[in-house]
């Protein structure tokens, strides 16, 4: 069973401000994209259809500490960890470290708890359900260790 992910972006023009740095939204952008990286990687997805309804996971909480800056050309690691599990909804916690061969200096701390809802092919009707055992079984929570290296 699978309690973290590691995933390795460089930082492009089109995320940066006027003053070069990150926009500070791209955090929550990397937080999802991880995710969606961490699931397919498992073998499922945020978004799949079965038979007449929708299983998907719609934000139900996200949060962003920053410590450092982030600038053009520079690589990112985001290391995903699952903070918790219920019935319904999984929590994770995000690290950023800046990738450079000497260091790796933690640059935010961000957190995304996710439901997981069945909805209609036409959208409507939505409502949360328990997570599948399909994707339930594949999932583990993170040793405590691992959430202040």
């Amino acid at each position: 069973m699978a309690y973290e992910f590691r995933l390795t972006k460089q930082i492009q023009f089109v995320d940066t401000d006027t003053a070069g740095i990150m926009h500070f939204t791209n955090f929550f952008r990397l937080m999802e994209i991880t995710e969606h990286s961490f699931y397919r990687s498992l073998g499922f997805s945020v978004f799949s259809i079965q038979s007449e309804d929708i299983i998907g996971f719609p934000r139900v909480q996200v949060s962003c500490d920053f410590k450092a800056p982030l600038y053009f050309e520079d690589k990112v690691e985001i290391h995903l960890l699952v903070r918790a599990i219920s019935q319904k909804t999984i929590s994770y916690s995000f690290i950023f470290r800046k990738s450079e061969s000497e260091s790796s200096e933690e640059v935010a701390r961000g957190e995304l708890t996710v439901a997981c809802v069945t909805m209609r092919k036409n959208r409507t009707q939505m409502k949360s359900v328990p997570i599948p055992n399909t994707i339930r079984n594949k999932l583990d929570i993170a040793p405590k260790e691992l959430f202040n290296p």
